[in-house]
């Protein structure tokens, strides 16, 4: 990690190097161009302290070329007040901001802290996540691609459209792609546009001025509250056609309007959105707006629903479980051979969230430090019939089999076809193994048996 410092002011840069205390980051420090490019060029600037003459060198966008020898750089503008205009300009091309001269050693160090506290949070998040996440969010090549565009486009200000059923971990990606950014020491404001009622959602998201309607008062919306970090907009296809304008006009040029004022005020803030809507279909119908879409959709992530990611269930149980003992104070050991099978067989229409409050039922219900069959909801019960199928097959898969007289086959896998059919059939442990003449352990052993197959 180096810290470039360019200046052409010789005597300033002269008083950074003789009292720069922080001895594990050199400070490389120029005060001409052609030095600054070399520099630069290394690869290995990771804070660039950058004097406002040198934005634009010998016709170079300096801060497009810092960004691409390093994408993680972080770049201060030093600037005088005559240069703010320049120096605020470069905010848009990537430099994260600008600092009035005369400024301080204290300040330029405490920066470069900060920035490398970020680099050593974000080391320690991605092997956190190299860990879990694959375990949560699944193992399947659907799912690997997701997990590998979300570590590319995370440290980038991208915005991001995520989309899936309810309860597939839209917020638990969002909040993912925040931690992996370099915004991660910034604020991440969740806001779920369908929960605020229609007639403030505009000063709810942008402020409010006395007296704008009935009822306003001075206030920051959460757009200002979220400067400098991300705002996640859950459910954004339920914004008014008024709202959509207001943030239309954000992602067009980074300004917002409170209600009841005239002046605009810049911001820099990260939008990602989500919804569970097919918002194309939602564009056709006249009531998301086009040109909003597009903008929104500079990158689309899709979460497939659980029953399509069946092998991280269990991992999710675990976590849920371990979640759930600071809540409830209890300490869950095991969960019995039936209700894993349930659990491991169910459906989830309510996708992930159905099963975390299912841990956090059957956690409260237990009576001693496992959860049984009887500790599940009722839809979870063998004896619980509904009209659609709520289990799958344990391996989540239908394959259609080959015809016996096509085949040799074992007396094991002439049983194993019929308990399945038989149990795809009737869609309940009580009834199938009534019919097959076995007890419901026995079936529950088998369809275990199986599912592990």
């Amino acid at each position: 990690m180096i810290v470039l410092l360019a200046d052409p002011d010789k005597k300033f840069v002269n008083e950074i190097l003789e009292s720069w205390s922080i001895t594990e980051i050199p400070v490389s420090a120029v005060t001409n161009t052609a030095d600054m490019i070399s520099v630069a060029a290394s690869g290995k600037v990771s804070v660039a302290f950058l004097n406002a003459d040198f934005l634009w060198a010998a016709e170079l966008d300096t801060v497009s070329y810092l960004k691409d020898c390093n994408s993680d750089i972080e770049i201060f503008v030093l600037c005088e007040q005559k240069n703010v205009p320049v120096a605020e300009a470069s905010l848009a091309r990537g430099a994260n901001k600008y600092l009035l001269k005369p400024v301080a050693l204290s300040r330029l160090e405490n920066i470069v802290r900060k920035a490398l506290q970020k680099r050593s949070n974000k080391k320690n998040y991605q092997l956190m996540e190299s860990q879990v996440l694959e375990e949560l969010f699944g193992s399947t090549p659907e799912m690997r691609k997701i997990l590998k565009t979300i570590y590319k486009i995370a440290p980038t200000t991208s915005t991001i459209l995520i989309t899936g059923e309810s309860g597939t971990g839209k917020e638990f990606a969002a909040n993912l792609l925040h931690r992996l950014s370099k915004r991660a020491d910034e604020p991440f404001l969740a806001v779920n546009c369908g929960a605020i009622p229609e007639n403030i959602v505009e000063s709810e998201l942008f402020g409010s001025r006395k007296g704008a309607f009935t009822g306003a008062i001075d206030k920051k919306g959460l757009f200002e509250d979220a400067d400098g970090g991300t705002i996640f907009l859950d459910e954004v296809a339920e914004l008014s056609q008024a709202a959509q304008v207001k943030l239309l006009r954000f992602l067009q040029n980074r300004e917002i309007r409170r209600v009841g004022e005239t002046e605009s005020k810049t911001l820099d803030v990260r939008i990602i959105a989500a919804t569970n809507r097919n918002v194309l279909e939602e564009v056709k119908k006249g009531t998301f707006r086009e040109d909003l879409y597009y903008r929104l959709n500079t990158f689309c992530i899709e979460l497939p629903p659980l029953r399509e990611r069946r092998s991280v269930i269990s991992n999710l149980i675990k976590h849920f479980v371990i979640k759930n003992q600071s809540k409830t104070g209890k300490l869950i050991r095991s969960i019995s051979l039936p209700a894993q099978v349930a659990l491991k067989s169910y459906n989830y229409p309510g996708n992930i969230r159905e099963l975390e409050n299912i841990i956090e039922h059957a956690t409260v219900m237990a009576e001693s430090d496992e959860i049984t069959l009887d500790d599940l909801p009722d839809t979870l019960h063998p004896s619980y019939s509904v009209p659609e199928a709520r289990y799958l097959l344990p391996t989540g898969k239908q394959q259609s089999e080959p015809k016996i007289e096509d085949e040799d086959i074992s007396l094991a896998e002439l049983e194993r076809r019929h308990i399945i059919k038989m149990f795809e059939k009737y869609k309940n442990i009580s009834l199938t193994a009534e019919k097959l003449g076995i007890s419901r352990t026995t079936l529950w052993r088998k369809l275990e048996e199986y599912g592990s197959q």
